[in-house]
């Protein structure tokens, strides 16, 4: 959905909340819609997980598309409370009963698609639907074919089949995620780094924080 218009872009029933079948249907909305600026969501599955920074491999794709991932906090669903109030409304509209089919479920998704967009006015929105107000984004969707660039004062290292990256002779951990990836390497202070993928920054570490051993081994503070 449209944070400013509360245009409901998307309404699809789907049988598992694989990050397969996710991209497919971002796929889909971002040919007919343009790419955001940003995406925000909660911190589920697939938008999120528990790796460095709640990286997915969903949001990963994002960042190489240019999209901001934003996500609300965690028990704070008031954060994205425009979204919550259209889910309220889409419960009771379309899904209570729950039809006994995919195919009868997104039928009734698509009336109710139809009836929010174009009938039902917003008081917000000075008593116009979502369809009047809404504008698509002026990025047209393209997969990623280049590089991720980094600034020429960066150090960029290449993340490695477990998430690590070689760095002044000792490890990194980024995220296995990012395999294969150029991250880059900032100093911000004396010893003290930012990490970031692409524009996306991934945390923070101290060089003095380091975990002694036959290498010396850092993590990412977030």
């Amino acid at each position: 959905m449209d944070q400013f218009s509360r245009f409901l872009l998307g309404c699809e029933s789907q049988e598992d909340i694989t990050t397969a079948n996710t991209m497919k249907s971002f796929r889909r909305l971002f040919n007919e819609y343009g790419l955001p600026e940003r995406i925000r969501s909660d911190n589920g599955t697939p938008f999120a997980s528990k790796a460095t920074a709640g990286l997915s491999q969903l949001s990963v794709w994002w960042i190489k598309l240019g999209v901001i991932p934003e996500r609300i906090q965690p028990g704070r669903p008031q954060q994205n409370g425009k979204h919550e109030r259209m889910h309220r409304t889409l419960k009771q509209d379309a899904t209570q009963p729950p039809s006994e089919t995919f195919e009868d479920q997104q039928k009734r998704f698509n009336g109710f698609k139809r009836l929010y967009n174009k009938e039902r006015p917003h008081e917000s929105l000075d008593m116009k639907t979502p369809s009047e107000v809404y504008l698509p984004a002026a990025r047209e969707y393209r997969e990623p074919s280049d590089p991720v660039e980094y600034p020429s004062y960066f150090e960029v290292r290449k993340v490695r089949g477990p998430g690590i990256v070689y760095w002044n002779g000792g490890q990194l951990y980024v995220s296995h995620l990012l395999d294969g990836e150029p991250i880059g390497i900032n100093e911000i202070d004396d010893g003290i780094f930012d990490v970031y993928f692409s524009f996306y920054r991934l945390g923070q570490f101290d060089v003095r924080d380091v975990t002694n051993g036959s290498v010396s081994y850092w993590s990412l503070k977030v």
